[in-house]
């Protein structure tokens, strides 16, 4: 019964976007997905009641769990160091931070040190932490956790594919990315009406782009805005030379393109001399 009580401590809270995962052994599989090279903080995004929080724990890192539920945070202040004594003994290795992630400045916790990002995060704010993780890349050397099947396949595909798109070509131009594994809806409490994907994602050595990255992340955002047309119809605002609209990669549509295709056409506009 005790675990039952225990199971109930938590209600998973809908418009916080809450499936709490139940399955101990996928949450270990997230928690090693972590390398650990290079640094030791992590964040973990919608701790919930703890069940990756644990595995987390038994690693050798410094954990900040980040909720934006009060109850999950009264939960993992009290019930989960008393449940899990023996990870948290002399020690302080875990804090417990009720905030907003998309909101909440890092650089309170960390300054200027590198730290990893990781969590079952939830479903509706999903996409908008992967752009802020993109913000302090050059902090974040690693970054892995649960999405909704669909939003880590994109993030992950390649050109050619209709999923292809914004998150792809803008995390693939700074990090390796990698699906690791799928997830069925059973494992969470209440179930998700999709199944749900796990991925990594390293940053490259290099992440300076050899053009004006502010213009980088406009041209893709524009291109995809209306990915049905080629470039040459979706970038109208840009206001491009009749001479450069000549070119033959304006002849293609945002899919077809890579990464470093998309670093050649912020070249070329950058360049236009209108």
């Amino acid at each position: 019964m005790a675990n039952e009580q225990v199971e109930g401590a938590v209600k998973a809270k809908k418009h916080l976007g809450q499936h709490f995962l139940k399955d101990e052994t996928i949450a270990q599989k997230i928690a090693d997905t972590l390398s650990l090279e290079g640094y030791q903080h992590v964040v973990e995004i919608g701790p919930g009641m703890g069940v990756l929080t644990k595995y987390l724990l038994q690693r050798d890192l410094d954990l900040v769990a980040m909720d934006l539920d009060s109850e999950s945070i009264v939960y993992l202040n009290h019930s989960f160091p008393l449940e899990h004594s023996d990870l948290l003994k002399n020690t302080d290795r875990l804090q417990v931070i009720e905030a907003d992630f998309l909101k909440y400045d890092l650089t309170q916790l960390y300054g200027e040190e590198q730290f990893a990002i990781t969590g079952n995060f939830p479903y509706n704010i999903s996409s908008q932490i992967v752009f802020k993780m993109l913000e302090m890349r050059k902090q974040i050397p690693e970054f892995s956790g649960m999405f909704q099947k669909e939003v880590a396949q994109r993030i992950c595909e390649k050109p050619g594919s209709k999923t292809y798109g914004i998150l792809s070509v803008l995390v693939q131009a700074f990090y390796e990315a990698e699906y690791l594994f799928t997830v069925p809806p059973t494992v969470f409490d209440p179930p998700p009406k999709v199944d749900s994907g796990v991925l990594r994602l390293i940053r490259k050595a290099d992440i300076h782009l050899p053009c004006d990255e502010r213009l980088f992340f406009n041209v893709v955002k524009t291109a995809f805005n209306q990915r049905r047309k080629t470039l040459r119809n979706s970038l109208k605002t840009f206001n491009l030379s009749d001479n450069l609209k000549e070119d033959t990669i304006f002849d293609q549509r945002p899919e077809q393109l890579s990464v470093a295709d998309f670093v050649t056409l912020t070249q070329k506009i950058a360049n236009d001399p209108v």
